[in-house]
């Protein structure tokens, strides 16, 4: 598979790299083998999102949800153990374990998971820090002339 040049970017933007990154690893992916568990990504409002997997026959000791360096992984696995020896004719309800990372954002947080008739919903919020929202800056207006006047001395 061929990958995309970013190079005329890094020309003209700093601080993008990440962003270059992110592009190749999703184009590079290969999309039939992420299509366990089926999942949703939904926008609630402007700064609010909800990341919902259908996780049916998984329990909460079954997942687990970890946060580094901006990635969101979420995985499932069985016990062997818990496994009870039943006959199926029929098995179209996966069990099979899994890892799902999702690339967050700056500054997306991961806030709440939930866990409601076998779909596991993970709540994210952006919050943007005060210091780097945009400001209005007001225009300071002179009332008198701050001009330097020059006074010429007297020739005699």
């Amino acid at each position: 598979m061929n990958t995309i040049d970013f190079s005329p970017l890094y020309r003209s933007s700093i601080g993008f790299d990440r962003f270059a990154s992110l592009l190749d690893h999703a184009l590079r992916s290969d999309q039939s083998n992420n299509s366990y568990p089926p999942y949703n990504i939904e926008v609630l409002d402007e700064n609010r999102y909800a990341i919902t997997l259908a996780v049916a026959g998984f329990t909460q000791d079954d997942l687990s949800i970890e946060v580094e360096q901006g990635v969101l992984t979420i995985k499932g696995s069985k016990d062997s153990d818990s496994k009870e020896k039943r006959q199926f004719l029929h098995r179209g309800i996966a069990t099979r374990s899994f890892e799902r990372k999702f690339n967050l954002a700056e500054f997306v947080e991961v806030v709440d998971a939930s866990m409601d008739h076998g779909l596991l919903t993970v709540s994210l919020v952006k919050e943007i820090p005060e210091k780097m929202k945009p400001k209005q800056i007001a225009i300071n207006t002179t009332t008198g002339s701050t001009a330097i006047e020059h006074k010429a001395e007297k020739v005699a």
